[in-house]
């Protein structure tokens, strides 16, 4: 989990200062690897390598408001809405983070590393074995059917 703290200016003129929450669970990282042919990691990588600046600014704009949230007072929920991704995007506070993640060397390597679960490779590496054995498993259509004979009362 990310906790970052920003300053800004906000409509009226007044400084402010907030703190966000930024995490990834484990479940949301491996729909998001799912979903990314390459993977998470390495399409990031990649887009990286390539320095193609409108692919990051898009992969990073959606990690945030992916991870974006509130963490609940005792510590066991960690909300996120529409309503929350909304307001940090309307915020003073947005325009701090892109800044930051932006023009700071190092900046979206940090949010990247604290946003995802301490243990992300190891449950990445189960979920890529996972679907390795499923490829081996028959489609209906292709296991012999068995007959079942019934007869009627």
């Amino acid at each position: 989990m990310l906790k970052k703290t920003f300053q800004y200016t906000d409509f009226n003129g007044n400084e402010q200062e907030e703190t966000f929450y930024f995490n990834l669970s484990k479940s949301e990282v491996i729909e998001y690897e799912l979903q990314e042919r390459a993977g998470m990691s390495t399409t990031l990588q990649r887009i990286v390598e390539e320095r193609d600046n409108q692919k990051i600014l898009a992969h990073f704009k959606d990690l945030v408001m992916k991870s974006v949230g509130r963490k609940s007072d005792d510590g066991r929920r960690f909300v996120k809405n529409d309503e929350i991704r909304e307001d940090f995007l309307a915020s003073p506070a947005y325009d701090e983070m892109f800044i930051w993640l932006m023009s700071e060397p190092g900046a979206g390597a940090e949010f990247v590393n604290n946003v995802l679960p301490q243990d992300v490779d190891e449950f990445v590496k189960k979920v890529d074995s996972g679907q390795q054995a499923t490829k081996n498993v028959k489609k209906p259509s292709d296991r012999k059917q068995k007959q079942v004979k019934t007869t009627e009362s």
